[in-house]
């Protein structure tokens, strides 16, 4: 062996520093390749990951692993063979019950509005007696809850009335008594929804409406009110009621202004299995709705739901642009029936004077009251039906295509207290 020493001696000092520097260099790179085949060869983990002299680092099964796999499909084959055949007799399993939706009740949907009332109601009952302070409370759970100022006089005034003559003598007779003059404001013969005439109607219809042969007419039915409230999706839960039991129906996209109204229409159209007429953007929305009418009676269509604009920007141009709509709706063979007032319910008393625009446009019939089951202001319902003299048709309780529903003034009532 040559000693370094006398290597280092023979040679120059520049061929030394060459030689140092290179081992720097080559030294790091082979424990990096080193490395790297390694992880290569540990990616499966354990004893097995570690490479054997002389193989190459590799994702190729072994032929142990190959012989393990082989093994194992042949004892689940051997294991199925062996299981029993089942009986001809047995019942196909049939898996787990459908769950049922449960029905949209006003109890389970209004718990923000009933929260409000039962704890000036609570108070009033504990106190055993009617006082100063029992008249404070009451008047400030109505308010509070949007029945509005008109409503609550009417309401107190009556109640103190039947206080003093000695008809109502506890905190809990008087609830009761308020319970059921609510239910008495609210309850109107005409809060129930037309019947679609369909094929079986009467020949040309009431005031000469029909297509002139003896064919019925077409109902049709307007909803009206401001973007936003949730009038686009009120029409297509209609149409999907009455598709349901077994009205033929067509829709009219007459809301040819706001983006993209004509789509969401549509796509309730097809939810709902109904027709739809639609017009061109910015388009005379009444020759849509005069379009749909002619269309309906042609094929056969009992009933035209009509969604309209709800541009409140402009309001001579809306009511003109409404009072159109609504004389050409009604020109035979289209007939209207319902012209529907959709308002928020989380809006309050801004629904109101919302409300009285369209009721200046059109002779509005009922109001649908969508998002009833997200405030706490459901005495809303009393300020419109008492300050409007409107009925409120139908409720929205959720979002679902079924929870829009029946106005019942009783269970709404029922489901405050």
């Amino acid at each position: 062996m040559i000693d370094p020493g006398l290597l280092a001696s023979a040679l120059p000092l520049p061929a030394v520093s060459d030689v140092v520097i290179g081992l720097v260099v080559a030294v790091p790179v082979v424990i990096v390749a080193g490395g790297a085949a390694v992880a290569l060869r540990l990616r499966g983990g354990g004893a097995k990951g570690r490479v054997p002299p002389g193989e190459v680092a590799t994702d190729t099964p072994t032929d142990i692993e190959l012989d393990r796999s082989a093994d194992a499909t042949r004892r689940a084959a051997t294991a199925e063979a062996a299981r029993p055949a089942p009986s001809a007799e047995a019942e196909e399993p049939t898996g787990p019950e459908p769950t049922v939706a449960e029905p949209v009740t006003y109890r389970a949907r209004l718990g923000k509005a009933r929260g409000l009332f039962s704890g000036y109601l609570g108070a009033i009952r504990a106190k055993g007696r009617v006082d100063a302070g029992t008249w404070d409370d009451l008047e400030e759970a109505l308010i509070r809850a949007d029945v509005g100022v008109g409503a609550t006089d009417a309401l107190l005034d009556d109640l103190r009335g039947r206080v003093r003559s000695g008809e109502i003598g506890s905190p809990d007779a008087l609830v009761d008594a308020l319970k059921g003059d609510l239910v008495a404001m609210l309850s109107t013969s005409d809060s129930r929804l037309a019947r679609p005439s369909g094929p079986d109607g009467p020949a040309d219809g009431p005031d000469g409406h029909g297509t002139g042969d003896g064919a019925p007419p077409v109902d049709v039915w307007l909803f009206v009110g401001v973007n936003g409230v949730g009038k686009t999706t009120t029409v297509g839960k209609v149409a999907n009621r009455l598709s349901s039991s077994g009205t033929k129906v067509l829709l009219a996209a007459g809301d040819t202004f706001r983006a993209a109204a004509g789509e969401q229409l549509a796509m309730w159209a097809s939810r709902a299995d109904a027709d739809i007429v639609r017009g061109s953007e910015g388009g005379d929305p009444s020759s849509v709705v005069f379009d749909a009418v002619e269309r309906a009676a042609a094929k056969g269509h009992g009933v035209v739901l009509a969604d309209t604009a709800g541009r409140l920007h402009n309001k001579v141009n809306l009511i003109k642009e409404l009072e159109k709509i609504r004389r050409i709706a009604d020109r035979p063979p289209g007939h209207v029936v319902e012209v529907l007032l959709v308002l928020d319910a989380t809006t309050g008393q801004n629904g109101l004077a919302q409300a009285k625009v369209f009721t200046e446009a059109v002779d509005v019939t009922g109001v649908v009251l969508t998002k009833l089951d997200g405030t706490a202001k459901g005495g809303i319902v009393v300020a419109i039906q008492r300050e409007l003299g409107l009925p409120v048709k139908l409720v929205g309780l959720g979002e679902g295509v079924d929870d829009l529903i029946d106005f019942d003034a009783a269970a709404f009532v029922d489901a405050l207290f």
